[in-house]
């Protein structure tokens, strides 16, 4: 597929730290009603807000930081020991206008779009497919974007992330909540890179944490539990990283 481009320049960006590396992918959703709006808005000095692209539903991609300057479009977040995750990241916005607003599907012309401008930076940056993340993966008590009804599965058939094939759906039942069992869920989810306390109950940050991983990984039910569908695919999803 030939990528469609127009330049819309954001002033909101800085340099990136010299010994950063670009290895990491980060895919939001824009959360605004229109892709112009969105883009009026990465672009606005006063919001300090930006992305590197902007993919609109007709598969548009908007160009608004060059990949060698840092975009600011993470916020406060952490990935696998990492917290400036703008300094190591390609910010991609995907118009959409989120959980806030009736959260439509994405169209697949975007999705499409949204796997080959991916595949495209990995042709110039060496990012692990364990770095290509959402922003709920990296912020996952105060993002939801590009949330469960994005296509994460289409994109790891193409090349592009993770995703643990033949890992069947077990329900929601036998949810754990014993402190071993709890602890082992804990480790898990650090080693494929969220940030969790090693002990502790089921609390609300774990709680937030299960969330982000069943909205990339297990899309079937949002929980926010260490149930059994969750954790099929949470030990599969561990396998793959190490």
């Amino acid at each position: 597929m030939s990528l469609w481009f127009q330049d819309r320049p954001s002033p909101n960006h800085d340099a990136r730290p010299q010994a950063a590396a670009i290895d990491m992918i980060v895919l939001h959703y824009t959360g605004m009603a229109t892709a112009e709006a969105a883009l009026a808005r990465l672009a606005d000095p006063a919001a300090e807000v930006s992305a590197h692209y902007v993919v609109a539903e007709d598969g548009l991609i908007s160009r608004m930081v060059p990949e060698t300057r840092r975009a600011w479009h993470a916020g406060i977040a952490y990935w696998r020991g990492a917290t400036d995750i703008n300094a190591r990241a390609i910010g991609i916005e995907i118009v959409n206008p989120g959980h806030d607003a009736l959260y439509p599907p994405f169209p697949v012309l975007q999705l499409a779009v949204v796997c080959d401008l991916c595949l495209d930076i990995l042709s110039r940056h060496a990012v692990p497919a364990r770095n290509i993340v959402g922003h709920s993966d990296i912020a996952p008590e105060r993002k939801r974007d590009p949330g469960e009804k994005f296509d994460w599965e289409g994109l790891a058939r193409n090349g592009v992330g993770l995703w643990p094939e033949g890992v069947p759906d077990l329900g929601i039942g036998g949810v754990v909540r014993d402190a071993e069992s709890l602890r082992d869920v804990r480790a898990a989810l650090a080693e494929i890179g969220y940030r969790v306390a090693p002990e502790g109950p089921l609390d609300p940050a774990l709680s937030a944490v299960l969330r982000a991983f069943q909205r990339h990984w297990r899309p079937e039910a949002i929980t926010g539990q260490a149930d059994a569908g969750t954790l099929a695919r949470l030990l599969a999803v561990v396998r793959m990283v190490r």
